[in-house]
């Protein structure tokens, strides 16, 4: 492997704090001279400062430890470069202890204070990690604050010891929540900084705009042209002068002035050529709208941008929009500019956000920022949430993401952003048709809609199944107080409609409470004769917009209800109008008692519009259950609210390194992984303390008479299992022998298993029959974008066919765990509804927590399943499993870098 093809194989992009982009790489013999020179350029004061002294031979000495022939097997270097050049460099080497390493950092004197020292030991923990090292060491003179503050904002723990003008630092590399955080922050300042030539671009040039109307790239000039944006208009053209107003060039480099974003709109075999000439003249940022790039025009887009630390939207995109007064950017060639407002857009189908933008100009919601993300070859939905977080502007956040690069990162940032503004997105891609193939139960309900719903839920993501939902639920929470609980009274003038909004409110998994008998009083004294108000509240036809205020008042100062459904239809009946009725809901007093209020008015043309009301907006919708689905997704969301973030409890009796050498020795004997044999199945499951039925292996007829006889149960009833590799559904086989008694039984099954299965079977499984219990099934499948989702559901011989089954993403905290449990159709059986009394649930807990650490811990469990994982007052126990390793290499989900 060339140099070169090794530098490509080890690099990653990644930011700074600034936003600038750099590669960070291991380091090769190739870069002898380049990092001789980076120190040789540094001034005295930090020459002394990284080698204690001011001799410049030690620049070649650190050069040839760092990329000579004779590196050691325990040393590791990594390089930062920026556009080519060598900016920063990190290294540790192996000290006696094997599982510590002394590290080293050296910064080019013009790049201090930008991020590099960070970002480069941040990657070196990474890679740290993954050889088993738990500690740096380093030394620094104790004059050296710059480097000293760098180790102590890392967010790792670290100790000092002062030895005369030295300083000895050790920093533990364990991983938890604030060294996680650390790095989130960091991240985020980055690709805020990184967004800002993109979002706030202060100079904006078009390629492709053409004289003549017709083409994408004139649209696109045209609408920045007629938006008012405030910065420097530009576009490039190979003859024209001027076009629509905006001064043109011939090219990107002939332009009076290096714009800090650029638009591509030329055919797909010019892209990249554009982007090189964006990136060698100095652009930071580009919207390339052009769609159709084959494999190798869009790997020259890729590398231009990250060789020239451009951010990109798109390709194959919309464009994006900043109505922000002192920008006035619309870069898009929608039909109208995006209405102004505090909505924040990202979407992938430039058609779903054009029924966004419109949807929330009806609305009145308006939009901060919008951006066609396209084929998301760079800017993603992660960037979005975080621009939104730190804008001031958006308190409201709407989605479309029809895949994911990073969703571990992208659920981390979710959880943090959802408990500042709702975030919603629109589920798409949830029709796929049938369950993927797969050998296992659990990795045949592993459904990549489940996967997507886990993810929603533990991030607090507000997923919705329709454009028209998403816009329905927008309403809502951008215009009311989130209810406390989900208790609904249902108000009407006509009983028709309010039956109709009581059963959308119980479709919808909200409750429509019975009222006290003082409280049906005092609603009534101020309604019409004939009115009943047990709930829901029919006011009758002849209700007065006076009435209704009062009753709306009444409900609203009550703690009976936590929110109130108003359904109105138009009558001749009373002398109010549906404008009078309509108005007496814009001018009761119930928001400002922080009291959700929503309305159905079913003569209504809008499928949901906002009322403008005394005190802010009210909701209202043409059809019952659209209300009831924002009111419940607002419930949802006050609970994710109300919940404090969940944590990862720590488990006692695992063994991560036996785990790993059980896995390694399998994979060096199977190389393309496979499925484990009963014993070394065992093995590794009980690295994790997760129960097991007791249980023996035989080979002959005798060895089985002689475990049963050993293992009987109180019954003196046992199971024989036949085995062969690549069995996996034994039931499905008649592979298993239950209800055996005695010497005579078992050698009867034993021949019967014999004779069906011979050249097959190599054993058998001999187990105790097991008590009665509740079959469940628990399992974990390693998704190669999400990471490992964890199962639960009902178990047994009909698990697929019940499919009553949940999943969260791990690692599990103790609220996901808690949720798993009691999400499945099943969960009222689990907690005695039976008749049986409450099983074990602690004991489940444990084993969906241990499935979940051993998935994080071993990359390699391609799946597990727990089925049937028995499960009775006293225990829990599996009763059978499967486990399929797979060559895998560890990705560290969190470690700082570009797509």
């Amino acid at each position: 492997m060339t140099d070169s093809t090794q530098a490509r194989a080890g690099a990653a992009h990644a930011l700074l704090a600034d936003g600038t982009t750099v590669r960070i790489r291991p380091a090769l013999g190739s870069d002898h001279d380049a990092v001789q020179g980076l120190y040789e350029e540094m001034s005295d004061q930090n020459l002394r400062l990284r080698f204690f002294g001011l001799s410049r031979a030690s620049a070649a000495m650190a050069a040839d430890r760092m990329c000579g022939p004779d590196r050691r097997p325990g040393y590791r270097g990594l390089l930062a470069e920026a556009e080519g050049q060598l900016v920063g460099v990190a290294e540790y080497e192996r000290t006696a202890h094997e599982d510590m390493a002394e590290i080293a950092l050296a910064v080019s004197d013009a790049w201090h204070h930008r991020g590099v020292g960070t970002l480069l030991l941040e990657h070196l923990v990474s890679a740290a990690r993954e050889a088993g090292i738990t500690a740096f060491t380093a030394d620094a003179l104790s004059e050296n604050h710059e480097v000293l503050k760098v180790f102590a904002d890392l967010g790792l723990h670290t100790a000092r010891r002062f030895d005369g003008p030295e300083v000895h630092t050790t920093v533990q590399l364990a991983e938890d929540s604030t060294y996680l955080s650390a790095v989130e922050e960091r991240g985020r300042a980055a690709d805020v900084a990184s967004l800002v030539p993109l979002l706030r671009p202060r100079s904006v040039a078009v390629v492709g705009a053409g004289r003549k109307p017709g083409s994408v790239g004139r649209a696109i000039l045209r609408n920045l042209c007629t938006s008012g944006y405030t910065g420097r208009l530009m576009a490039v053209h190979p003859e024209a002068t001027t076009i629509l107003g905006a001064h043109a060039s011939p090219s990107v480099s002939a332009l009076p002035t290096v714009p800090d974003l650029v638009v591509v709109a030329v055919p797909a075999a010019h892209v990249a050529a554009v982007a090189e000439e964006c990136g060698k003249a100095g652009v930071r940022a580009l919207v390339v709208v052009t769609a159709g790039l084959d494999a190798a025009q869009a790997a020259a887009l890729l590398a231009a941008c990250r060789g020239y630390g451009m951010r990109c939207a798109g390709p194959n995109c919309l464009g994006l929009a900043n109505t922000d007064a002192t920008l006035r950017l619309d870069a898009t060639f929608a039909a109208s500019h995006p209405s102004p407002g505090t909505a924040g857009v990202a979407v992938q189908s430039g058609g779903v956000g054009i029924a966004l933008l419109g949807g929330i100009r009806r609305l009145g919601i308006g939009v901060s920022t919008f951006v066609s993300l396209g084929d998301k070859y760079d800017v993603s939905g992660n960037d979005l949430l975080q621009w939104w977080e730190s804008d001031e502007r958006t308190d409201l956040a709407l989605l479309h993401l029809e895949s994911f690069g990073n969703p571990r990162a992208f659920s981390r940032t979710a959880r943090r952003v959802t408990r500042r503004i709702p975030v919603l997105t629109v589920d798409a891609g949830r029709t796929e048709a049938g369950r993927r193939a797969a050998a296992s139960h659990s990795a045949a309900a592993a459904t990549r809609t489940m996967t997507r719903q886990a993810l929603f839920t533990q991030a607090g993501i507000t997923a919705t199944h329709t454009i028209r939902e998403l816009l329905d639920a927008a309403a809502l929470l951008h215009s009311q107080p989130l209810p406390n609980g989900a208790r609904v009274a249902v108000v009407t003038n006509a009983g028709g409609a309010g039956v109709l909004a009581a059963d959308a409110c119980a479709e919808a998994g909200l409750m429509v409470p019975s009222l006290g008998s003082d409280l049906i009083d005092d609603l009534l004294s101020v309604l019409p004769s004939g009115a009943t108000a047990a709930n829901p509240i029919d006011a009758t036809a002849a209700v007065s917009e006076d009435e209704l205020r009062a009753c709306l008042n009444k409900l609203a100062a009550t703690g009976a209800v936590d929110a109130i459904l108003v359904a109105l239809v138009p009558t001749a009946v009373s002398a109010a109008t549906g404008d009078d009725l309509v108005r007496s809901l814009t001018r009761a007093p119930a928001r400002s008692r922080l009291r959700t209020i929503a309305a159905v008015l079913l003569d209504q043309a809008e499928p949901a519009r906002l009322l403008t009301a005394d005190e802010g907006h009210i909701p209202a919708y043409a059809d019952p259950q659209a209300a009831a689905h924002a009111l419940a997704h607002a419930v949802t969301r006050a609970r994710w609210l109300a919940r404090p973030p969940g944590t990862v409890p720590e488990l006692s009796g695992t063994d991560a390194g036996r785990a790993k050498t059980v896995v390694d020795s399998y994979l060096a004997a199977h190389e393309n992984g496979g499925w484990l044999d009963p014993r070394t199945c065992a093995e590794l499951l009980d690295c994790y303390g997760i129960p097991q039925l007791s249980w023996a292996w035989a080979e002959r007829e005798d060895e089985a008479v002689v475990a049963a006889e050993r293992l009987k149960g109180p019954d003196c009833l046992v199971v024989l299992k036949a085995y062969w590799p690549g069995l996996l559904h034994k039931s499905q086989e008649n592979a298993v022998h239950l209800d055996l008694r005695g010497d005579s039984q078992v050698r009867a099954a034993w021949r019967d298993l014999e004779t069906r299965f011979a050249g097959l079977m190599t054993g058998v499984v001999v187990q105790p029959l097991a008590r009665r219990g509740i079959e469940l099934v628990a399992g974990v499948v390693q998704d190669a974008v999400f990471g490992p989702l964890v199962l639960f559901g009902h178990g047994g011989t009909a698990t697929d066919v019940l499919a009553d089954h949940a999943a969260r993403l791990a690692p599990l905290t103790d609220h996901d765990v808690h949720d798993l449990i009691t999400a499945p159709r099943c969960a009222p059986l689990l907690f005695g509804s039976g008749g049986d009394g409450p099983v074990d649930l602690e004991g489940l807990e444990q084993v969906l927590l241990r499935l979940s650490q051993m998935a994080g811990d071993l990359p390699q469990l391609a799946e597990a399943d727990l089925n049937p994982l028995l499960a009775w007052s006293e225990g829990v126990t599996a009763l059978d499993a499967r486990v399929r390793l797979a060559p895998a290499r560890a990705q560290d989900p969190y470690l700082r870098r570009l797509r």
